[in-house]
């Protein structure tokens, strides 16, 4: 298994992904051809925002809420998107349509404020409306993504509070969640879990974090992690089924000694945890509730 393949993000190489066709600011490039400006806010500062999302079946999982997340975070740091929600799911349709593309595909709609007169900071130096990317592809995720688990190292890297960096923001900036990883992969772990301010479990550096305790589902507050749509799914889905589930501070101690660990996020949906800090999760209570979470969020996908 190479290192890309140790990753919660993990998938499956498809020879498809080298002919399709981005969108960039109202035009189809080839993936070579595919560029913005060196003065584009979103390559000088990490300026913007962005969606991950997948088709299945045909339909766009849980659309309304990511086109809801998008243009909130655009308002929340005043960015002019430069087309209505609807005009923005036509450039999306219009996308995979180009690329012929029904089933098996992640999209990533990116959003910069635009390209800059000069290389700075002021947003009152943007002399261009919005940079608008949609890169789609056909993803599967790897088996190996999923077997075995994946391992975990709790990172000196806190996530942040909404004073300093708020991750309800879908930001192009991630600078300290990279960092968080670096830390995780040269400790020889997959992903990097990461502490909130006060100590407590928060989330992962890309993904969101549960484990099981006994019959309950616990996960944090929501203060200091991501806005996670599969997180949500999952804790909607999992009360649906009359399991218990706890929005709730916890510790890594927690956290060590908890039954079952699973990662969530919109490529990887549940990846499984086999390890924490050197810790093996040793589900000493038998407990069924991943394979049970994992069997309702196909059937959601599916739904579709």
């Amino acid at each position: 298994m190479n290192n890309t393949q140790r990753s919660a993000q993990a998938y499956e190489g498809d020879p498809r992904n080298a002919d399709v066709k981005i969108y960039v600011d109202g035009e189809f490039k080839s993936r070579d051809d595919a560029k913005v400006s060196i003065f584009d806010s979103g390559f000088v500062l990490g300026d913007g925002v962005w969606e991950g999302m997948r088709l299945v079946n045909g339909s766009l999982v849980a659309l309304d809420q990511h086109m809801t997340r998008l243009f909130q975070g655009a308002e929340a740091i005043s960015l002019d998107l430069g087309v209505s929600r609807d005009e923005m799911i036509e450039i999306i349709k219009k996308t995979l349509a180009e690329n012929d593309m029904h089933d098996g595909v992640h999209i990533r709609l990116m959003v910069t404020r635009g390209r800059k007169e000069t290389p700075n900071q002021d947003p009152r130096f943007t002399i261009s409306k919005a940079c608008i990317v949609v890169v789609a592809e056909y993803k599967t995720i790897t088996p190996e993504s999923k077997i075995g688990g994946r391992k975990l190292f709790t990172s000196t890297f806190r996530c942040s509070g909404p004073d300093v960096f708020d991750l309800r923001l879908n930001s192009h900036s991630r600078l300290n969640l990279i960092q968080a990883l670096i830390q995780a992969i040269n400790a020889g772990a997959d992903e990097a879990l990461m502490l909130d301010p006060n100590g407590f479990v928060a989330s992962c550096n890309s993904t969101n974090f549960f484990i099981v305790r006994g019959d309950e589902l616990w996960t944090s507050t929501g203060h200091y992690n991501f806005n996670g749509i599969t997180h949500k799914t999952v804790m909607e889905l999992a009360r649906k089924a009359g399991i218990t589930v706890r929005e709730k501070n916890y510790t890594l101690a927690e956290a060590y000694s908890a039954d079952q660990a699973f990662l969530t996020g919109t490529l990887g949906g549940i990846t499984p945890v086999s390890n924490i800090d050197g810790h093996t999760i040793t589900n000493r209570n038998n407990s069924e509730m991943i394979e049970k979470l994992t069997q309702l969020y196909e059937e959601y996908l599916n739904s579709y």
